[in-house]
């Protein structure tokens, strides 16, 4: 009866550190990108839009995609940061 009851937490232990534990990391670093959003940022939609982001609301983003074109879009629509304005010039 132990070597089955061994067998079955190594199964649930690596079950974790590989498929829950990963998951878990990724989705509080995507919580944090989302969180950490500043204007001026270049940001890039999960659509495939990239803009800068000129506005900030609770749940929204206004994006600059071009002269004069603002886009307001869902915070999680945000599919990653690609720089901010200090960092463009580098």
């Amino acid at each position: 009866m132990l070597p089955t009851i061994i067998m079955i937490a190594s199964m649930l232990a690596i079950f974790y550190f590989l498929l829950l534990r990963p998951q878990q990391k990724q989705k509080q670093d995507r919580e944090h990108m989302l969180s950490s959003i500043k204007r001026g940022d270049r940001v890039v939609t999960t659509g495939g839009l990239h803009g800068t982001v000129t506005g900030l609301s609770e749940n929204t983003v206004t994006l600059r995609v071009a002269d004069q074109v603002k886009l307001e879009f869902d915070r999680s629509a945000i599919g990653r940061v690609t720089a901010g304005q200090g960092e463009k010039d580098a």
